[in-house]
C-alpha cells in the first residue's frame, strides 16, 4: 500500500467513526431531554398525589360522615315524629263546641 491509499484508509475510518460518535451524541442528546422529561412527570405526580391526599376524603372518613349525617336525619325524623304527636294530642283535648238546642 501506498501513502496515498493508507491516508485514504485512515482517512475513511476517521469519518466512519465521527459520523458513528455523531449518532451517538444526538442519541444521548434525546435520551437526556427524555429522562428530564419523565423526571418532571415524575415529579408532577407526585405533587398530584400529595395534593389529592391532602384535599379528598378516604372511603373510611367518607363512611363515618355519612353515618354521622344519618344519625342527625334520624334525630330530625324522630323530632318531627314527635311534633305530630303532640300536635294530635293538642287537636283532641282542645273543648269541643257546645252545641246549644233553641
Amino acid at each position: 500500500m501506498t501513502g496515498a491509499e493508507i491516508m485514504g484508509a485512515v482517512s475513511f475510518f476517521v469519518g466512519l467513526l465521527g459520523f458513528v460518535a455523531g449518532i451517538w451524541w444526538r442519541i444521548e442528546g434525546k435520551v437526556r431531554i427524555a429522562e428530564d422529561k419523565a423526571g418532571k412527570v415524575a415529579d408532577d405526580l407526585a405533587a398530584h398525589k400529595l395534593h389529592t391526599a391532602e384535599t379528598y376524603i378516604t372511603k373510611q372518613g367518607m363512611r363515618e360522615a355519612t353515618e354521622s349525617i344519618m344519625e342527625a336525619i334520624s334525630g330530625v325524623k324522630d323530632a318531627v315524629d314527635n311534633m305530630t304527636l303532640r300536635v294530635d294530642r293538642i287537636v283532641e283535648n282542645q273543648a269541643k263546641p257546645r252545641t246549644t238546642r233553641s
